[in-house]
């Protein structure tokens, strides 16, 4: 017989001095605050270390005498009263009270700082701006994070906090999140899961009035799903997290949050309901009414049905009305350029899983399906079609971006099919560069002298370029043995790391002491850590192997690497990577010049970053979105080498790192050419060390110092630093899509959602007539060779059916001709109505030439209307008819 379980928790016993303690613990913004963590540290170096930098872990397992001894060591008490007091003086911000409690009346004190965003919108300082993520990389305390797209958004929430934006992050709280992983004897990686003890993390457990947990319910096809809301403490602002795994819910969908990316499609689909839709309920069972959301890659793309559902229901709108103001303050930025990163789901699933929810929305399951549709053949619609969460996201979001200006290109490339009439710069994904929060990822070293040569400005405004000029006067000797002293923990922190996978395999005595001696702290060191993707060639280096063992093991400038990073579960090719360098790496003339590292998280990286000489990056272009360790490697004095791809291809000015190739993209499939690739650019990777790196690290002058590498230590911080930051990104975001969208969604709002109804309205009208609007004529000037800076006067008589010119606008778009005769870099010219029979109307529009050339133009109409965000986005576009 099952036995009845009564539960209890016990929590630490803290002496009345020491309860800062636990508050500092429980909010996150100890992970990026130095002198916090080495509080947390004081306590007992060795259980900081065992329990992963877990600072509530540490204060549960500490012995009570511990405790009581501390309470009474005023040296600690006072680093404890200082950490206490910059936390609250960082948390008493107008924003952060405004939002917390909204009715208490504003202490002086609260307006004496204002933040960056009190300074750009304090009129919209209460509104709720919400940003969905499968995955958030905060600390490594809290596992539920996989690679780079959860790392940024954990850095986006803490920029978020720093620049004192209102808005929440929501996602999934993971049983187990994503594996661990180690690598048997012969070098193949193995996955364990661990579980997720919630109630020694820093998060915690929303409560009702009652004290009974806060859940949300979504009716799924076998039953009610029901989840609880977990709170997350980022500095100033907040994560709502959800966990299905819940006694009432029947034992599959409590598995629905046992693991980050785990399972089928059929689990996918369940975790990006509950995401989106369950996330959007969950913020309005608190009370946090969003204005404004953010969708970070398409997981929860289904949020936009839950907000359009709502509406519906509180404001007795139609379908299509509030599918306006979602449109309208929806914002979807897309991290993937590979077609298979999109999620896609079979018709049956959807209708599964949705055939009890669209009818909520008051429309039919086709006209549901084709929100999302996406054929598996575009040249062939008798294939069939699936469902597309980033199709979904792109037709529901006004706007949509890339992570950085390249993977911008390649996204509206990847998604002009939705778009088909329009020009491909003008498809509505535009681009904002990704960042990376430069206080998590900055040394402590390396901090303390920016602190010294900079000021406090670099950490309040790192946006600033005028601030990080400064690096230009920091003595090249501090700088260098500052770095110096970073790859000294890197080594040494490696052995320990290394040391201990040995053991766990069960090597000998020897093979232990073989730990002790990889690497050396005095030698170039290069890193490579990332997810194994195999378009990330992780052993590109190897594509020589005598080469590189030459090029290593040279006596008078040697060279190491150490690697890192995880395949998924079902990449076998990038399994066979991480087989390939671990065997590498046991060879005997190599073994002390090649490492790779097991279960890479949070921990390893920053001591990668802080660490290494050289970030190596060598993607096949153009995959990769943004990328952004190569960032972190920047705040800490470390160069760039790779491939022209992601935020490389505009952060390379020939000054701050080197570049493998000159952006070169090999068009086509298949293994030879892709050997052909790898094989010129491994090429390159060589002759870039030999010639360039290697001699410029080792040339030092009687000081011992590479003036030549330190300068360019120094332009590589001057030049990225200021750019490649989050707050800067977060920046971007707010002004460029947060504050318009709010913007938006108010107009559309006003007067009981008169603005929204007639938008819908006048859609609707547009739809109809569009087929009959046409282009008549264009007359042709009498005179087409013109000289520089004549004008071109162009006529063109339209049809516009039922609509009016107020619908519309009518432009010539012209520009230089290529050598196929399409029009590149194209530029609009907006045309005016100069006469009306009936439904024709006549334009003229003059085009100015400015310069010289073979240039070419086309009439094209447009739907278009002031409350519409972007006409591209509607996308109803009439080009003037080719001739036969």
């Amino acid at each position: 017989m099952k036995k009845n379980i009564r539960k209890f928790a016990v929590v630490p016993k803290l002496p009345e001095r020491l309860l800062p303690l636990k508050e500092i613990a429980n909010n996150v913004w100890w992970s990026w605050d130095h002198d916090a963590a080495s509080l947390m540290l004081r306590i007992d170096r060795e259980l900081w270390d065992k329990e992963d930098y877990n600072p509530l872990k540490v204060i549960c397992n500490t012995p009570q005498a511990r405790l009581e001894e501390l309470s009474n060591d005023e040296s600690f008490l006072n680093h404890m009263e200082r950490v206490y007091n910059r936390l609250n003086v960082y948390l008493k911000s107008k924003s952060w009270f405004m939002n917390n409690y909204p009715n208490s009346i504003q202490n002086e004190d609260f307006n004496k700082t204002k933040d960056w965003f009190d300074t750009h919108s304090p009129e919209s300082m209460q509104k709720v701006f919400a940003y969905f993520s499968a995955e958030f990389g905060l600390t490594e305390t809290i596992p539920i994070y996989s690679g780079g797209l959860g790392i940024l958004a954990g850095d986006h929430m803490k920029s978020t906090s720093d620049l004192g934006v209102p808005l929440c992050g929501v996602g999934l709280l993971y049983t187990e999140g994503y594996f661990r992983q180690y690598l048997n004897s012969d070098g193949w990686q193995q996955e364990t899961y661990q579980k997720n003890d919630f109630f020694t993390m820093p998060i915690d457990l929303m409560r009702d009035k009652e004290g009974n947990a806060r859940k949300i319910s979504i009716e799924m096809p076998d039953g009610t799903l029901f989840a609880r809301i977990w709170k997350v403490t980022v500095g100033r602002t907040v994560i709502y997290l959800l966990d299905s795994n819940l006694s009432e819910n029947s034992p599959a969908n409590r598995e629905i949050t046992s693991r980050l990316y785990g399972g089928d499609t059929e689990m996918r689909i369940k975790q990006e309901i509950l995401l989106g839709i369950g996330g959007v309920k969950a913020l309005y069972s608190l009370g946090k009414i969003p204005v404004v959301t953010h969708m970070n890659e398409g997981h929860s793309a289904f949020l936009a049905l839950e907000r359009i559902r709502i509406l519906m229901e509180q404001h007795s709108l139609k379908f299509d009305e509030a599918k306006e103001l979602v449109i309208a303050s929806n914002v979807f930025t897309t991290h993937t350029p590979v077609p298979a990163g999109n999620d896609r789901f079979s018709v049956d699933n959807i209708k599964k899983y949705f055939s009890s929810y669209v009818p909520k929305l008051g429309i039919s399951m086709d006209e549901f399906l084709k929100i999302g549709e996406e054929l598996i053949d575009h040249n062939d619609s008798s294939k069939g079609s699936n469902f597309c969460m980033t199709v979904l996201a792109l037709h529901l979001a006004s706007y949509s971006n890339g992570v950085s200006k390249l993977h911008g290109k390649v996204s509206r490339n990847m998604w002009n099919w939705m778009w088909p009439d329009l020009e491909l710069e003008d498809v509505p994904i535009s681009s904002i560069t990704n960042g990376v929060h430069g206080r998590t990822w900055i040394s402590f070293d390396m901090a303390s002298l920016l602190d010294r040569y900079l000021g406090p400005r670099w950490i309040d405004q790192p946006w600033d370029g005028s601030i990080w000029n400064r690096v230009k006067d920091i003595p090249s000797t501090e700088l260098w043995h500052t770095h110096e002293r970073r790859r000294e923990r890197l080594v040494a922190f490696v052995r320990t790391k290394l040391k201990k996978q040995l053991e766990h395999k069960g090597a000998t005595g020897a093979e232990l002491e073989i730990a002790n001696e990889v690497l050396d702290p005095s030698v170039l060191t290069i890193g490579f850590a990332r997810r194994f993707a195999t378009y990330k060639r992780a052993t590109l280096l190897f594509e020589d192997i005598d080469r590189l063992t030459k090029l290593l093991g040279n006596k008078d400038m040697p060279v190491q690497i150490i690697f890192a990073g995880k395949a998924h579960p079902k990449d076998e090719d990038g399994k066979e990577f991480i087989k390939e360098i671990f065997r590498t790496a046991k060879k005997t003339e190599l073994r002390r010049h090649i490492v790779f590292l097991e279960d890479y998280d949070m921990t390893i990286a920053r001591y990668l970053v802080q660490g290494v000489d050289v970030w190596l990056n060598n993607p096949r272009r153009p995959l990769e979105a943004s990328g952004t360790s190569g960032m972190k490697v920047c705040f800490n004095g470390g160069l760039n080498m790779s491939i022209l791809d992601g935020w490389w291809d505009e952060a390379y000015n020939g000054d701050n790192g080197w570049a493998i190739g000159a952006g070169e993209e090999y068009d086509g499939d298949g293994k030879e050419l892709a050997a052909y690739q790898d094989s010129v650019e491994s090429k390159a990777i060589y002759q870039i060390l030999e010639e360039q790196v290697i001699p410029k690290f080792y040339k030092r002058g009687t000081d011992g110092i590479p003036k030549e590498w330190v300068d360019m230590m120094k332009n590589s911080m001057m030049s990225n630093c200021p750019v490649y930051n989050t707050n800067r990104m977060v920046q971007e975001y707010t002004k460029r899509f947060y504050l318009n969208a709010l913007d938006s969604y108010e107009k559309l709002s006003e007067d009981d959602f008169k603005g929204a109804k007639e938008l819908s309205v006048w859609k609707k009208k547009i739809i109809t007539s569009w087929d009959r609007v046409k282009i008549i004529d264009v007359k042709e000037p009498i005179n087409k060779e013109l000289q520089r800076d004549d004008a071109l006067s162009i006529e063109a008589i339209v049809d516009l059916d039922k609509i009016t010119p107020e619908d519309v606008t009518v432009s010539v778009f012209y520009g230089h001709l290529d050598y196929h005769g399409n029009i590149v870099n194209g530029k609009e010219e907006i045309m005016t109505v100069k006469g009306q029979d009936g439904s024709l109307y006549s334009y003229n529009g003059t085009i100015k030439c400015n310069n010289a050339g073979k240039f070419g133009y086309s009439v094209r109409i447009m739907a278009d209307k002031e409350e519409l965000v972007s006409r591209f986005h509607f996308g109803k576009i009439r080009w003037e008819p080719a001739t036969k």
